[in-house]
């Protein structure tokens, strides 16, 4: 495994950044996740506005998007595999033990790992933590996960693959890693961008293709609502068969299944749409 770091590729041995990295130390960073197939990364162009904008959000330089780009497609020449998690990481780089940060310049990593197809179902918890849609992170795909993690764990341990947070008003927000669509009355909703969540790219693909629409929903819409699902770029559109106690039998229902049709077409279609 080939893994870019900081201008070249490395032996995953020798892939290595300082002890005192700020992505590591305070988690002063931020980062993308693509799916690949066969070498190929999907919405390339998408994923990296949206690393410069996290970047800008962050207060970090933006980052030189044609190395970033170079940096993938090496990693993905030098790694090949039928199906793949590619990680770009952007972190404040070498800086002193706090919050401050140094003037050594940034860290680029990007690494790449095997994915399997998700299932076309899943299970989800809810959690009583909330998403802070006031905070400075928010909308921002950052390295401060600690949150996430404690989610997820949660979610295992209940049998699910995602949590699902309200914000501090007790709207729906958003997954640890994903978006989440509810069909109400027959409508395919998500939570506008204002509630917290993160611009997913399989949300904005699935509102332009499949015609969702966002709008602002309490946080027991999960309790009532016909279908639900997720979005992600590893998980594209899978459906929710539970929710908590919650069993929505026949999970994905129609409307799910005709927007996991429609994405599946698109993407196999428009690899960076």
């Amino acid at each position: 495994m080939k893994i870019w770091v900081n201008g070249g590729l490395r032996e995953a041995g020798d892939a290595t950044v300082s002890v005192f990295d700020h992505g590591l130390t305070v988690g002063d960073g931020v980062f993308e996740t693509l799916k690949t197939v066969d070498g190929t990364a999907f919405a390339t162009t998408r994923h990296l506005d949206r690393l410069a904008r996290s970047a800008h959000g962050l207060g970090l330089p933006a980052p030189d998007l044609d190395e970033v780009r170079t940096a993938c497609e090496a990693v993905l020449a030098a790694n090949p595999m039928p199906r793949g998690r590619l990680r770009i990481t952007y972190t404040g780089g070498l800086s002193p033990l706090g919050s401050d940060r140094g003037d050594a310049g940034a860290t680029l990593v990007v690494a790449l790992g095997e994915a399997t197809v998700r299932p076309d179902s899943t299970a989800v918890v809810t959690v009583p933590w909330t998403r802070n849609e006031k905070g400075a992170l928010a909308g921002l795909k950052t390295t401060s996960y600690g949150e996430n993690v404690v989610a997820l764990a949660r979610a295992h341990a209940h049998g699910a693959s995602e949590a699902l947070f309200a914000n501090t008003e007790g709207r729906l927000c958003e997954g640890t890693g994903s978006n989440v669509f509810v069909v109400l009355g027959g409508r395919l909703l998500t939570p506008p961008l204002e509630a917290g969540p993160l611009a997913g790219i399989t949300r904005a693909l699935v509102i332009e293709w499949a015609g969702a629409q966002e709008a602002d929903l309490p946080f027991d819409v999960l309790e009532e609502a016909e279908e639900i699902f997720l979005t992600s770029s590893l998980r594209d559109v899978q459906a929710v068969h539970r929710v908590d106690g919650r069993e929505l039998p026949g999970a994905p229902g129609p409307v799910t299944a005709k927007a996991m049709r429609i994405f599946a077409e698109r993407a196999a279609s428009h690899v960076n749409p």
